[in-house]
């Protein structure tokens, strides 16, 4: 299936959010309910695009098969009228660039890079790694720069260089400095940024974002998208009220646990049952089921489920 149309502002959609996996009881992944969610979350709220195998996708516990049937599920399901997005950053170039090719032949819309973890590499190391990747398919790559996960961010002298590559079209920021990235956002025009931490996306909107790619959209999609359709027409005012009123919301999700763990708690309390987690991440005790539950109420969100 053809992607759907971007902007060049906007390669990979606006509203993007980087879906759970679903596991079945005993603990496989349950390619039945990732096409429900798929199709709930770009259907009912709103997302124009969605990130299949990233962190909150719990990828580190997910095999290569496992990863390419749930991208063509994904793919198949919403592939017409959202973008689909493949996680395949790892901390081995090589393994990364395979998982690349496989993610095009499964018909992957483009693919989510993150910087390598637990080896520390120099910005050398981090550039090669990207552009290996960048150079593997004809897909559009996104950046992940999360340096609370990778240790080793991303230089701004680095994104510059690799803002030329044509195949690296944007960056999903989790580092939160916004005034360093305005920098390379204004030396690189056409490298799009999104915002990957619910906490900051109105602030990313005003630097100059292109949209997110969030956590809390799994719940509140089709707010986040109002809250950037808002701002692009010039209504900050309503903008604000919608970010004023999921701030519980993102906290509840974000900050009483692991963002993997309280996002499946939250889809279960909104009628949309996706299973547990893979070890090493737990349940969300009763306790913080009981707070999440006060925190989505609080944002104006529906209670469906138990």
């Amino acid at each position: 299936m053809a992607p759907p149309t971007g902007t060049s502002d906007a390669p990979f959609g606006r509203m993007l959010t980087a879906m759970v996996t679903p596991f079945t009881a005993d603990g496989a992944v349950d390619y039945a309910a990732a096409r429900r969610l798929a199709a709930y979350l770009v259907d009912e709220q709103r997302n124009d695009g969605l990130i299949v195998s990233g962190t909150t996708g719990e990828s580190p516990t997910t095999t290569d098969d496992e990863k390419e049937r749930l991208l063509r599920a994904v793919v198949e399901t919403v592939g017409d009228r959202a973008a689909v997005v493949a996680g395949v950053g790892t901390y081995d170039t090589a393994h990364s660039v395979e998982a690349a090719r496989t993610a095009q032949r499964a018909g992957a819309h483009g693919l989510l890079a993150v910087t390598p973890y637990y080896s520390k590499p120099p910005q050398e190391g981090i550039y090669q790694h990207f552009v290996a990747i960048a150079e593997a398919t004809a897909l559009p790559v996104m950046l992940y720069d999360i340096p609370g996960r990778s240790v080793v961010p991303i230089a701004p002298e680095t994104l510059i260089r690799l803002a030329q590559h044509p195949a690296i079209r944007a960056v999903k920021d989790a580092k939160g400095d916004l005034f360093t990235s305005s920098q390379v956002m204004a030396a690189c025009p056409d490298l799009a940024f999104y915002c990957g931490d619910d906490a900051l996306n109105l602030p990313w909107l005003s630097v100059g974002a292109a949209g997110f790619v969030s956590v809390v959209g799994h719940v509140a999609g089709a707010d986040l998208a109002a809250m950037i359709g808002h701002y692009r027409a010039g209504e900050v005012a309503a903008a604000l009220e919608i970010h004023q009123r999921l701030l519980p919301v993102v906290h509840g999700i974000m900050n009483r646990s692991a963002g993997a763990i309280m996002v499946k708690a939250a889809l279960r309390l909104v009628g949309q049952d996706v299973g547990g987690n893979r070890l090493p991440l737990v349940e969300a005790t009763s306790e913080q089921i009981a707070l999440l539950r006060a925190d989505l109420v609080a944002g104006g969100l529906k209670i469906t489920g138990d």
